[in-house]
């Protein structure tokens, strides 16, 4: 069986409806960019305020995508 590598990055997503919304957004925004992605992880989620009232709603998401072997 061959070894596998993968690098992680950060992104944060937004979403004036919710988190899950937010979330989604990070992940589509990688795939548009990235090939080969593996997980994604919520590790943080929180809200941007104005005025006491929900603005947006921000979600951290840890994404992985195995990296390409060179031939």
């Amino acid at each position: 069986m061959a070894e596998s590598v993968y690098k992680m990055i950060d992104l944060v997503g937004t979403s004036t409806e919710s988190w899950e919304k937010a979330a989604a957004a990070a992940v589509e925004m990688a795939s548009k960019t990235l090939r080969n992605l593996r997980i994604a992880e919520v590790v943080e989620l929180d809200m941007q305020l104005e005025d006491g009232k929900i603005r947006n709603y921000r979600a951290r998401v840890k994404i992985s995508f195995k990296v390409e072997s060179v031939s």
